[in-house]
């Protein structure tokens, strides 16, 4: 090649990866998408696809304004030394607007993944539909929309809001796995402040619509807020380490972790005493998994159940697990489809369910009624059936009524169902009970009736002596328990699935 040549492909190239269009997007505080694709894949092993492609609109001058590239960069390397496919929109090109040509170019590197059984990254930089193309960008969403839809629980799909994320487009992230955003420059919406104003007269800022806040406490479609791009990007790495490439795989086990042995010793003492006092589970968990490997899923959205990606041993595994120290751990509708998104995922990608239950029931009232709490509440009895995932359930403390059942107890398929000395299952309380069942005796009478049902039910080894229980164990050794049975079920878990399912917006 002659070197005019190859100095125009090389100034082409430069064109397309925004040298010299960085300016805004570093005085808004984000990287360039080249900038966040090369900081994303390990180095010199991106194979940048559909490099020169241009959009062929007419309409209102457009034949005029063309970039190479059309504002998205698409292609696919390797993550931590697996193969990975990822999408960046541009915004320094056309606000990184979906057009025809951007979306075709998008679809095919989306048809490649599945193709390749490798995880799809997106990051997310546009203002939405290319308002010049009219039905051919909505045509182009629907491209994309089909596309997260045929990978659905097939391949891991992970969507990064980098900047905005407007109108029809923020569907796509809606339709993947995982969406983690980036506070103080991402949002997310489908009617932008101007549109809100002109169709119901409310004034309303991008923050107060869709911002960070927004989607990781109110609406929960945000499962992880970062605080910068460069944050956003380590996120992503650290998960995909929790995840196959594809439903046909299992997750990577490592060899080596650490685990700090007077964990063992400091599980016992943080339960307290008086079943009405709260606690943080989240010093249980920590007790139980390998030292620094949790990585909490929509950490403050619906608090008072967690979920959240650990190892044991080595083993990833999935906890959903009830907080004590908010709403006394009970099961409302948003803990409800937060759960039952969470099982489900971890089904659709091989990764055993570890389950830590100290329930009361679910939420009360008539707000929580009307919504829906009783189809809400099926959905996570529906996944945890549906699951067939290795299912590990440990009984902390209380296990009320129909949420006992809904935590994954052995009739919706737990595998190993443990409980500590203390645990308690019943269908309610001992004085809601007596309350119930002997309403009119006297206070002398409802005492003596408060203490045989606490002897009957509300200890853990009626339970096993009936079959519902495998084992009461010390809490001390619950660690140990669970990790023997993960060992005990690695090799076959691969060969133990017989269907597969999509992961519908739960």
């Amino acid at each position: 090649m002659n070197e005019e040549k190859r100095r125009e492909l090389e100034q082409k190239k430069q064109v397309i990866h925004g040298e010299g269009r960085s300016g805004k997007q570093h005085d808004s505080g984000k990287l360039t998408a080249w900038e966040r694709i090369r900081l994303l894949i390990d180095e010199d092993t991106f194979v940048e696809t559909d490099m020169f492609l241009e959009h062929r609109c007419t309409y209102f001058g457009m034949d005029r304004k063309k970039q190479e590239g059309d504002g998205v960069i698409t292609g696919y390397g390797k993550i931590n030394g697996r193969p990975v496919c990822v999408y960046a929109q541009d915004f320094t090109v056309f606000g990184g607007s979906i057009s025809e040509m951007n979306a075709r170019k998008i679809a095919a590197i989306q048809k490649k993944a599945l193709e390749m059984m490798v995880p799809i990254v997106a990051l997310f930089d546009s203002g939405g539909a290319r308002v010049q193309e009219g039905i051919q960008s909505l045509s182009g969403h629907g491209h994309i929309f089909y596309q997260n839809v045929q990978s659905s629980g097939k391949i891991p799909q992970i969507s990064a809001i980098m900047g905005t994320c407007a109108g029809g487009a923020s569907y796509s992230p809606a339709l993947t796995d995982f969406v983690v955003m980036v506070d103080n420059t991402s949002n997310m919406f489908i009617t932008g402040p101007k549109v809100v104003k002109a169709a119901i007269g409310q004034e309303v800022t991008m923050d107060e619509l869709g911002g960070t806040l927004v989607h990781s406490e109110l609406s929960g479609m945000a499962d992880h807020v970062a605080g910068g791009d460069g944050e956003c990007v380590s996120f992503i790495r650290q998960l995909l380490e929790y995840l196959p490439s594809n439903c046909q795989m299992m997750p990577g086990r490592q060899k080596n972790f650490a685990y700090t042995q007077r964990k063992l010793e400091e599980i016992s003492d943080i339960i307290p005493e008086s079943a009405r006092h709260a606690y943080d589970m989240h010093r249980i968990i920590e007790c139980l998994i390998d030292d620094g490997s949790a990585v909490e899923i929509k950490p403050k959205y619906a608090m008072n159940i967690i979920t959240l990606f650990a190892r044991i041993g080595g083993c990833p595994v999935g906890i959903v697990a009830n907080q004590s120290a908010q709403k006394a751990g009970c099961i409302d509708i948003d803990a409800a489809d937060k759960a039952a998104r969470f099982v489900r995922i971890c089904d659709n990608f091989n990764i055993p369910l570890l389950n830590l239950v100290d329930v009361s029931g679910f939420y009360p009232g008539k707000e929580q009624e009307q919504r829906g709490i009783i189809r809400h509440g099926a959905k996570m009895l529906f996944a945890y059936s549906e699951a067939e995932v290795l299912k590990i359930t440990v009984i902390i403390r209380k296990a009320y009524g129909g949420a006992y059942l809904a935590m994954c107890s052995k009739e919706l398929g737990a595998d190993m169902v443990y409980a500590w000395p203390g645990a308690e299952m019943a269908v309610m309380s001992a004085h809601a009970a007596v309350d119930v069942l002997y309403r009119n005796a006297d206070r002398e009478e409802k005492e003596r009736y408060y203490k045989e049902y606490q002897d009957q039910f509300l200890n853990p080894y009626e339970a096993a002596h009936m079959g519902y229980v495998d084992e009461v164990i010390e809490p001390s050794r619950t660690r140990a328990h669970v990790l023997r049975v993960l060992s005990n079920y690695w090799e076959i878990l691969p060969h133990r699935k017989k269907n597969s399912h999509k992961n519908i917006p739960l």
